[in-house]
């Protein structure tokens, strides 16, 4: 297997660069075909790399950023008069060729922006999405996106989301023809608004997706499709209240198992099945939503990522870099597009 390099934006999220640094010591453990770039303040982080063993590391690089983009601060602002963060730096080193992707857990518009400023987008789309496999009924993934790059879309947008999701979800979940559905407030064809309408319009057209239809918001997690498209205001809606109630349930199932001494005996002996069943639920196993439609790759992790989760951010970061899922998108959106310009000659 090919040897491949992740810059990681150890400044980015609420819980400290120790996070980062944790997720890095394990997944170097996890991959030993994995080279890491770490990037942020030298004061902080060198006491802290000397501390997990990674000072040294041979598969480990450190580069120092005078700045870092804060969780307050305005993404615009940042692109227009912000420079030298371990953001910038750490998209720039994917953008050198010097690092095949790109994890943080900063400021989810400043990475969008300067993500799109410095890696560009891949011909034929617009903007990027932030996308991520969420559990289902059916024991796999459902694909959902856009999760919050982009409040509003127009059906256009959506549609090239539904061509990069369908990609990610074929190449990662090994899916020869996964399913896309548009969420929706009505299966019938005459329900929600007239983006969605001209959406399936679009997408009824193509024949290199596999289209379903409508779906609701009670079958986000039913399995009823592989990849789920909706805008960014809707979709991080749907994501945060998965996130919610996953550990809401989480959380009772718990208190239920110790409310008196049979209940306890009962929880632990049943203890090995509950944990196998229904870790899949568990919010940070999903951490990491990958930021698609870049000439790059470029994985978002939660800001509050604890270690376990920031790895799975990085163990996301290195299926897309197998997979080369910017290359495969470009290559199914040119066939796309290439399908709608001969029917709209003929």
């Amino acid at each position: 297997m090919r040897k491949f390099t992740i810059a990681l934006d150890a400044m980015g999220g609420d819980l400290g660069p120790h996070i980062p640094l944790l997720a890095a010591t394990k997944s170097l453990q996890l991959y030993s075909e994995l080279s890491l770039i770490v990037v942020g303040d030298q004061a902080q982080l060198l006491p802290l790399l000397k501390k997990h063993h990674l000072f040294d590391h041979p598969r480990l690089q450190f580069i120092h950023a005078d700045n870092f983009v804060a969780m307050e601060d305005n993404p615009v602002y940042v692109l227009r008069h912000v420079s030298g963060t371990s953001m910038h730096v750490a998209l720039d080193l994917v953008a050198k060729g010097k690092a095949d992707a790109c994890v943080s857990a900063g400021n989810t518009g400043a990475l969008m922006l300067l993500a799109k400023h410095t890696l560009k987008m891949l011909p034929g789309i617009s903007r990027p999405a932030l996308v991520s496999g969420l559990p289902n009924n059916a024991s796999g993934h459902t694909y959902l996106l856009d999760l919050g790059a982009n409040l509003q879309c127009d059906s256009e947008a959506l549609f090239n989301f539904a061509i990069m999701g369908c990609v990610l979800c074929e190449k990662v979940e090994q899916i020869k023809t996964p399913s896309v559905a548009l969420l929706n407030v009505g299966k019938e064809s005459n329900k929600g608004s007239d983006v969605i309408k001209q959406c399936a319009g679009l997408l009824d057209e193509t024949k290199h997706l596999n289209y379903t239809g409508f779906v609701e918001a009670n079958e986000l997690f039913s399995g009823v499709a592989d990849v789920i498209v909706t805008d960014g205001f809707s979709g991080n809606i749907a994501l945060k209240s998965y996130e919610g109630m996953g550990l809401v349930f989480l959380e009772q199932l718990n208190k239920a198992i110790n409310v008196n001494i049979y209940s306890k005996l009962l929880g632990k002996l049943l203890n090995p099945i509950l944990k196998k069943q229904l870790k899949h639920l568990h919010p940070d196993m999903y951490n990491g939503a990958s930021l698609i439609g870049l000439r790059g790759i470029v994985v978002k992790s939660h800001g509050g990522a604890n270690e376990v989760a920031f790895t799975y951010a990085i163990e996301q970061a290195i299926k897309e870099i197998q997979w080369q899922i910017p290359t495969c998108i470009s290559s199914k959106l040119e066939a796309v597009l290439l399908e709608r310009d001969c029917l709209a000659h003929e």
